[in-house]
């Protein structure tokens, strides 16, 4: 039998892959990416998982790899990722088709897997959001929240994943978990943290509604869309994806969306300048309003969902600012991530005085 083509890899290989290795690999795994030569660009934008378009011949593919050096336990799971789009495949939540599931780390130093390349674009930036028209916008807000509608009415049972996660104890397992996320990327001193974490742990919910699929990560730069018409083409990033409360994913897009979109922290903040009501957008409420009219889930108050939003993506920043520190994160935007960790614990501590 013949052994299949590798490509060719010219020099100029983006950090984080090793064509060569990748090559000989899809050679044996993937054949039909291995008809011509293998390119490689990183995607700009992401702030943890790498991201690459991979040119192989006539094909494009996307390939995600965890970031280099200090990974945070359990944060960058690319078999988990790689699971959950394959099961949603068959449901009305758009996704990327899986291609392959490489977890084999001697490869790319790290676990890696390869998913279709959709067309869209990814609304992140004000000079992406403000050519939109106000219409446009609003649209676009409104097939956010209807696609995370469509996750949480899907049946984890009807699509393979029963056993995704442990819904029981979820909230306050989210809260130790951060927690321990936290300690391994302290760095300097973090004011008002710790007294956000005691108090989420003193008043976590009783009786939430966990055993649904939680992205985990919810928010528009996390999807592909189109403006016109205006359409969500595919939800990405599913590292942190569970079965949980779906409050969960409410409460974090809050934060994204009215902290990072129009409170202290939105002016020139490194992670989306695009989003929220200082773009343009609708209010954070305008959002519930639309989830709650096309999901069966009791919304309520999500003030402390939203301090736990406020929580995890404070340590999710302060992670990378960590690994930024040590020089081991790719691409632009990291430099001020760091400075949004402090607005983000404040708004936490209001949202819980609020409840």
């Amino acid at each position: 039998m013949t052994e299949p083509a590798v490509p060719s890899t010219p020099q100029g290989t983006p950090r984080g892959l090793d064509l060569g290795r990748l090559a000989a690999y899809l050679a044996t795994h993937q054949p039909e990416l291995a008809a011509g030569e293998l390119r490689a660009t990183l995607i700009a934008g992401g702030k943890s998982n790498l991201t690459y378009l991979l040119h192989a011949g006539e094909h494009e593919v996307v390939l995600r790899r965890p970031p280099l050096g200090h990974v945070l336990a359990t944060a960058h799971d690319m078999a988990r990722e790689f699971r959950v789009i394959s099961a949603l495949a068959r449901t009305d939540v758009p996704v990327p088709a899986a291609l392959l599931l490489c977890p084999d780390p001697d490869v790319l130093g790290a676990p890696f897997y390869l998913m279709e390349h959709v067309p869209g674009e990814v609304f992140r930036s004000r000079a992406q959001t403000d050519p939109l028209t106000a219409d446009q916008r609003r649209e676009l807000a409104m097939a956010m929240m209807d696609t995370l509608a469509a996750l949480h009415t899907v049946d984890p049972m009807a699509v393979g994943l029963a056993d995704f996660g442990r819904p029981e104890g979820y909230l306050a397992r989210q809260v130790r978990r951060w927690s321990g996320q936290l300690d391994r990327s302290r760095s300097r001193p973090l004011p008002g943290i710790d007294e956000l974490h005691d108090r989420l742990v003193a008043t976590t919910p009783d009786g939430a509604d966990t055993g649904r699929i939680v992205h985990g990560d919810y928010r528009l730069d996390n999807l592909l869309a189109t403006a016109d018409p205006v359409a969500v083409r595919a939800v990405l990033d599913w590292e942190m994806a569970t079965l949980g409360d779906p409050l969960a994913d409410l409460g974090l897009l809050l934060t994204y969306w009215d902290v990072l979109g129009d409170g202290d922290a939105a002016a020139g903040n490194p992670v989306s300048d695009g989003l929220g009501p200082r773009a343009g957008f609708p209010t954070g409420g305008e959002l519930i309003e639309r989830y709650a009219d096309r999901s069966d889930v009791d919304v309520g108050p999500l003030h402390w969902h939203v301090a736990l939003g406020c929580f995890k993506l404070a340590v999710i920043c302060e992670g990378i600012h960590y690994r930024h520190s040590r020089g081991q994160t790719l691409g632009e935007g990291f430099d001020g991530i760091g400075d949004i960790v402090a607005p983000l614990v404040a708004h936490g501590l209001t949202a819980l005085e609020e409840q």
